[in-house]
């Protein structure tokens, strides 16, 4: 077997908000495991609560390190998180340094997201909007947990309200505030490459019409969703992926930030169905490549 992308660490893949491992047939992570491990890299797709907190997924986050490190008998593992994934890998890695080479934010909401400001504002929790939307996202957690298939750990509960206020800005500020690791100093800067012998790397991407709008990205209804969702962005209108904005993204090392990709696309979503010439998988391919030659 190929050992290109074999990583002294294991990777663990940790996933985003309403995130799984697998739900029947279809992986979160289309095509990029299977891709990875190909080139002789060790990889975890884990499950965390799909709504809640990132001090709370971060904790769920933890175990599941401590039990890949006593499988594999590795002494750390790398981490690479998606959307809320990004923060919960950034909670693990400031509470247990010791465990883990690196961390990876892919589309991180890591300075919080102006869709969910939006939400706050406009569909407040108190609201009939606000307990509507809660109740269908509370129903599709439900439901997703039901048609699990690549985890079968224990149940968790899901909390929409601690969920949606750790992605605001203000509550990604109070989390940052608390774990700064990796974080740039200004807007649109790069953070510090390596923190508490952590390394810490970013991409992200942006809706590009001509680009993200064509490809296989026209049978794909999360893209649309995407371009719905950039209307409520201000301060990064224009330069958003759909829900999170291109500085707001930036952590440690930025690899990239102006991806011709929307926030599903980054993890070749749906099915494989990104924009026009897109490679997501490579991303994850390279990504590895360059963690085995830092020496994690």
């Amino acid at each position: 077997m190929p050992q290109s992308l074999a990583t002294r660490y294991p990777l663990v893949l940790v996933p985003g908000m309403l995130g799984f491992v697998r739900i029947g047939l279809f992986p979160y992570w289309y095509g990029i495991v299977p891709a990875l491990r190909a080139g002789g890299a060790q990889v975890f797709p884990v499950q965390v609560a799909p709504l809640d907190s990132n001090e709370v997924r971060g904790e769920q986050l933890l175990v599941q390190i401590e039990r890949i490190r006593r499988e594999t008998g590795a002494e750390k593992v790398n981490l690479i998180g998606h959307s809320q994934g990004s923060l919960t890998a950034r909670y693990a890695a400031a509470k247990r340094p010791e465990w883990v080479a690196s961390v990876t934010s892919v589309a991180g909401p890591n300075h919080g997201s102006e869709l969910a400001d939006y939400f706050h504002t406009h569909y407040p929790i108190d609201s009939v909007k606000g307990r509507l939307l809660s109740a269908l996202l509370h129903l599709v957690a439900w439901l997703m947990g039901l048609l699990e298939t690549g985890y079968r750990g224990p149940r968790f509960k899901a909390d929409l309200q601690a969920s949606h206020q750790s992605l605001t800005s203000a509550g990604v500020a109070l989390f940052n505030r608390q774990y700064p690791q990796g974080l740039p100093d200004t807007w649109g800067g790069q953070g510090a490459a390596q923190v508490n012998g952590v390394r810490y790397y970013s991409w992200s991407g942006t809706l590009q019409p001509g680009k993200t709008d064509r490809g296989r990205n026209l049978f794909d209804g999360t893209h649309r969703s995407c371009r719905l969702f950039a209307r409520s962005f201000v301060r990064e209108k224009g330069q958003c992926d759909g829900m999170v904005g291109r500085c707001s993204s930036h952590l440690g090392v930025v690899i990239g930030d102006d991806y011709a990709l929307d926030h599903f696309d980054i993890v070749n979503q749906s099915l494989g169905l990104v924009g026009k010439g897109a490679e997501p998988i490579r991303l994850f391919v390279e990504h590895a490549r360059r963690l085995k030659a830092a020496g994690v």
